[in-house]
């Protein structure tokens, strides 16, 4: 008993009991924590396909074997959805440098973005693309996801997804136009200038909430003119302007008629 108090209160025992701690740790995490999504299975052909289109649209910017250079990103690990956005809204292949890509029509049709997609897959694990009932807004809960929308979304992309401008000629795009699954992945790669919003953040069902939030403000405002969509203060203030000018305007008359 007598060694075993001893060896309770040798100096290297709390360095033992921390490295313990932070190994169990470690493992319920690793136990726990959502695992990035794997690439759906895909055949052979198909990556094939994707690396010869991948050689002649990306790989001057990219370089050969996808490991990117300089300020353009390596797309190892990135996954299928990285590329299924991208490619899908136009943004890639690039027509020109500058502070962000902008959206514009897409240059692959469906097949050549799958077999784009699946190669870059293939080069390593990373998010796939989401599947018809992920993206279901019929299935969403628009409540909630107005919520988490403003408490994560709003800042950049406006109260209602109008977009909005951001710093050094860049921008947060409207989300009105934007079809359901680029929503999706959008929130799960960061695409640009926004941040990743792993399943750990914002959970599958939080995400589908978000779009069924967003589903409701496409189908148009239900209170008149939205005015932009630029949100409650910049309306308030046309409201401001237009009431005051026509106050303004009556108070001339009357004295004009009263003179």
């Amino acid at each position: 008993m007598k060694a075993l108090a001893a060896r309770r209160h040798h100096r290297s025992a709390p360095v033992v009991l921390l490295l313990m701690a932070l190994l169990v740790t470690g493992g319920v995490y690793a136990a726990l924590a959502p695992s990035p999504a794997n690439a759906a299975t895909t055949s052979t052909a198909d990556i094939e396909t994707g690396k010869q289109l991948f050689q002649a649209n990306c790989a001057t910017c990219h370089g050969p074997n996808a490991e990117g250079a300089g300020e353009v990103p390596s797309l190892v690990g990135v996954g299928a959805a990285a590329v299924d956005f991208q490619v899908s809204t136009g943004r890639m292949p690039m027509q020109m440098s500058g502070p962000q890509a902008p959206a514009k029509p897409r240059q692959m049709d469906e097949e050549q973005t799958a077999a784009l997609a699946a190669y870059v897959a293939s080069l390593g694990n990373g998010p796939a693309i989401p599947t018809d009932a992920q993206v279901d807004a019929s299935q969403g809960n628009a409540a909630n996801g107005m919520a988490l929308f403003r408490t994560n979304c709003a800042m950049c992309h406006n109260a209602v997804g109008a977009g909005g401008a951001l710093s050094q000629g860049k921008f947060a795009p409207s989300l009105m136009k934007t079809s359901e699954r680029n929503i999706y992945q959008a929130m799960l790669t960061g695409p640009q200038s926004m941040p990743v919003f792993n399943d750990a953040t914002i959970t599958p069902e939080g995400k589908r909430d978000i779009i069924a939030f967003l589903d409701e403000q496409h189908a148009g405002s239900a209170g008149g003119n939205a005015l932009g969509g630029l949100g409650p203060v910049s309306e308030g203030l046309w409201a401001w302007v237009i009431g005051l000018a026509i106050m303004i305007g009556g108070a001339i008359w009357i004295g004009a008629k009263s003179s």
